[in-house]
This record gives structure tokens, C-alpha cells and sequence, in this order.
């Protein structure tokens, strides 16, 4: 895995009665450090005064039992993991992002990405806002809490504001009464809805923080939708559902999302399971064993030894406290971040012929690296089976892949990456299959894989496009 980055996690819980929610967001949110691993942070709305504790680094780093309690207690939580896909890493571009109003104060929760940002943002500053930020996530904040002023409820703003965003939005919005879940109407991120024994309401990314939480699956929120709690009743207006085709990004299947999870009513790992065994139709190999990179290419490497009869075998071990390779920000700590995060079993897989199996190829650094270290252990063949497509065109809704000229399949051939990488065969899942994945989630997103853009394709699509807009401001 070379060079993709996660998008953002969200979760929010809303208590009939003052808890220390803090903790459980805490939790939540834990469970979804895998979708980003830049910053983190957690407002506690006690009966309208908000309080925040946000930093940058892992969910364990940022907070301390004493910030947690520090947090207090309160009927509303809502919290983040940050992977910026508009704007940096800096400490102003960490969530919640907190507004205060004429109105109150307003908590929002942004996964996902606009594509229509850079206008609005230009609109909005025309007619005298100022922003404090460089992310997509306040233009949404802007629009929302104009929508509030002039409609008086949040989830009527909210629905208003919808009318105007485009692109991937997952939401979780904390008012000083309500608590607010909402998905753009492709639903390219995902969204559900939870509730513990003790009635807790839970919004949560991925099903395994509701997991985390103790709390019971109670359904995915509906691209579209917005749904608000207040005083315990589930509100749900769904008058943008059904306005388009349902596009959740397959990479959530693939790579993004944790295998315990389920996304639209799809296990993530059964999809992964379901694309080695497409492989293994598609691409046979001749070899002793079949070798997943963790993590995401363990179950797929499963559905390929399953499908093709060959041993599966563990052949690697894994650094369990170091984070995701593409962390590191410089091409040399990316590929420093592999000796250090991974390391093959020699003796499993010492002279042996392996099939090896990863999620994706980006820009093939990476990739290399693994292939040599498997060399150097002994490994006489390595087939290498990939369980997506190439990578050959920029996404815009999320995912940080907007430097087409940095994707290896742009320039290559299959069998030119195979001697880059140094493989002796390498085979990518189909389109066709890769639809074929998640047949029960409602419709999938191929864009990135050249499936095509559901939405208009932005002029400006740069992570830092906000950043450099300042830069050129301050140049003239």
C-alpha cells in the first residue's frame, strides 16, 4: 500500500440525561483512529456551553484521563479524526470546528470533501465573511449557520444548506439542543445510526465504533438524509434522498474502512474476501503459499486461498504501534515507515513461491520496498495480486489522490509496473469485479479506477487550494 490517505472519522452521542460523554467519544473515536491520524478532538455541549479539547497526533496522545475529565459532563458529544484532504495539518484545521452565533453555538463533524468549496468560499468572502480556517469543513459551517439565522431550525438549515454543497459530506453537528446527522445525497461517505441499553443516541462513521461503544446498530443514516435528536425523538427529513445515484467510494470496502465494519448493510470483510477470490479466478498463480499485507490485504488473501486451493500463511509481522505508512509526509519516511512497520516471517517464507496480495498500487515506492524485503528473506517467486484496479485518475471526494502525474498506472504498463516493483507476475482486480464487490450497499463510486465523476469535476482540487490561495493573495 503506497500512498493513499484516509479521509475523516465522525461520531456524536446525544444523553437524555448529563454524562460524561467525553469518554465515550473517546472511545468512539478510537475505534475509528484508522480513519485519520493527524488530529483529534472532542466537544461536550453541556445545556448550550460548549467545551473543547482538540490536538494534533493519535486519539491516545491528545487526551489524558484528566482532559477527558476536564470535558465535564453534558447531554451532547461530538467528536473527530482528522486526515486533511482540504487544508494542512495545522492546529486551526482541527475538529470539531466550534461556531459561535447570534443564536448559540454550533459543533460541526465534516467527512468527506466539496467540490464546489473554492466558489463558495470566493462567494462567501464577496459578501465580507472571514474565515479562520483553510478547510472545505467551515465554508459548511458559513452556509449552515446563514440557513439557521434565517430559518431558525438547525436541521431546516442544514437541509437548506444541502441545496448548495456538492461533493462528499458526512455530518455531525452538535446545536445547543440538538444533536445532527447528515450524508450528501450520493452518499459517498459513510454514516449510521446507534443506541446503547441505556438510550443513548450514537452517530458514528463505521459500525465498529458503535461496537467500541457498546451500542446496538440501528440502521445506516440514508444518503440525503438529515436526521435530527432532540429530547429523545428521531426526527428525519428526507427530501434530498433518492435526488441521485448512490455512490459510496469502494476504496471503504477495499481499504478505508475496518473489516469488522458494515457499510450500507455490506461486511467490509466479506467484500474483501470477495475480491481475492475474484482474483484468484482472474489471475491464477502456481505457488506455495498465498502472503496478505497488512492489514487490509489479510482478507482478501483469504478469499484467494479459499478460491484457488493454495495455503493461506501469515508472512508478515506487524509493528502494532506505528501508524499507516503514508503518514509520513517526506517520499524517504514513507519508505523508512515500512522497515519499521513491517518485517517478513523468514521462515515461513524462506524459498518459498508466494502470491502475494495488497489493496492498491499508487505510486509503487512503497510497494517495491516489501518486494525486497520478501527477497531478501528468501522468497523464491512473489506474485503480486492487487485487490482494486489501477489507480489512474484524481479523487475529489476525499481521498487525498489529486497529482495524476504521481500515479505509477498513468505511465506504465501492467508488466512494466511488475519489473518496477519487482514481481515476477502481478494481476489487478477488473472493473466489472470490483462493482461486483459490494452488491448489497446500493451502488459504489469508481471515479479514482476511471469509472467516471458522479459529480462536476472542480477547477481548483488541490489539498492546500485554500493555502495557496492565501499565498498568491499575500504574492500580489
Amino acid at each position: 500500500m503506497s500512498g493513499l490517505h484516509e479521509e475523516c472519522g465522525v461520531f456524536g452521542v446525544w444523553s437524555e440525561t448529563p454524562a460524561a460523554l467525553g469518554t465515550l467519544c473517546y472511545y468512539g473515536l478510537y475505534a475509528l483512529q484508522h480513519r485519520g491520524q493527524e488530529s483529534a478532538g472532542i466537544v461536550l455541549n453541556d445545556d448550550g456551553l460548549f467545551t473543547a479539547h482538540k490536538g494534533l497526533g493519535l486519539v491516545g496522545e491528545v487526551f489524558s484521563p484528566q482532559g477527558l475529565g476536564d470535558l465535564g459532563k453534558g447531554t451532547i458529544a461530538v467528536g473527530h479524526v482528522r486526515y486533511a484532504t482540504t487544508g494542512s495539518d495545522s492546529k486551526r484545521n482541527i475538529q470539531p470546528l466550534v461556531i459561535n452565533h447570534r443564536k448559540g453555538h454550533m459543533a460541526l463533524c465534516h467527512n468527506g470533501n466539496l467540490t464546489n468549496a473554492r466558489d463558495l468560499r470566493d462567494e462567501l468572502e464577496e459578501q465580507g465573511a472571514v474565515f479562520h480556517t483553510t478547510t472545505d469543513s467551515e465554508v459548511i459551517a458559513y452556509i449552515i449557520v446563514r440557513e439557521r439565522l434565517r430559518l431558525g431550525s438547525i436541521e431546516a438549515a442544514v437541509s437548506a444548506a444541502m441545496d448548495r454543497l456538492e461533493g462528499a459530506y458526512s455530518l455531525v453537528i452538535s446545536s445547543p439542543t440538538k444533536l445532527i446527522a447528515a450524508r450528501d445525497p450520493h452518499g459517498f461517505r459513510p454514516l449510521c445510526m446507534g443506541k446503547t441499553a441505556d438510550g443513548k443516541q450514537i452517530f458514528a462513521s463505521e459500525t465498529c465504533a458503535l461496537d467500541a461503544v457498546g451500542a446496538a446498530f440501528v440502521r445506516d443514516v440514508e444518503p440525503g438524509e438529515v436526521v435530527a435528536i432532540s429530547d429523545g425523538d428521531v426526527i428525519s427529513d428526507r427530501s434530498h434522498c433518492g435526488k441521485q445515484k448512490k455512490h459510496l467510494c469502494v476504496f471503504e470496502y477495499i481499504y478505508f474502512a475496518r473489516p469488522d465494519s458494515v457499510l450500507d448493510g455490506q461486511s467490509v470483510s466479506l467484500a474483501r474476501q470477495r475480491a481475492g477470490a475474484f482474483l484468484a479466478r482472474a489471475h491464477p498463480a502456481k505457488a506455495d503459499l498465498v502472503v496478505g499485507v497488512p492489514d487490509s490485504g489479510l482478507d482478501a488473501a483469504i478469499g484467494y486461498s479459499r478460491a484457488s486451493g493454495i495455503p493461506y500463511a501469515i508472512g508478515f509481522t506487524k509493528n502494532k504501534y506505528i501508524g499507516r505508512t503514508f503518514i509520513a509526509p517526506m517520499q524517504e519516511m514513507r519508505e523508512a515507515g515500512v522497515n519499521l512497520k513491517l518485517n517478513p516471517i523468514r521462515s515461513v517464507v524462506k524459498g518459498k513461491r508466494l502470491v502475494l496480495i495488497d489493496d492498491s498500487i499508487v505510486r509503487g515506492t512503497t510497494c517495491r520496498r516489501t518486494i525486497e524485503m520478501l527477497r531478501q528473506a528468501g522468497a523464491r517467486e512473489i506474485h503480486m495480486r492487487v485487490s482494486a484496479p489501477p489507480f489512474i485518475a484524481p479523487c475529489f471526494y476525499g481521498t487525498d489522490i489529486d497529482s495524476p502525474e504521481n500515479l505509477i498506472a498513468n505511465h506504465h504498463t501492467v508488466k512494466e509496473i511488475a519489473d518496477i516493483i519487482g514481481v515476477d507476475s502481478l494481476g489487478y482486480l477488473s472493473m466489472d469485479d470490483t462493482l461486483a464487490l459490494a452488491p448489497d450497499c446500493g451502488g459504489v463510486c469508481t471515479a479514482c479506477f476511471g469509472g467516471g465523476y458522479p459529480t462536476a469535476v472542480p477547477e481548483f482540487g488541490a489539498k492546500r487550494r485554500f493555502e495557496e490561495k492565501i499565498h498568491r493573495k499575500k504574492e500580489g
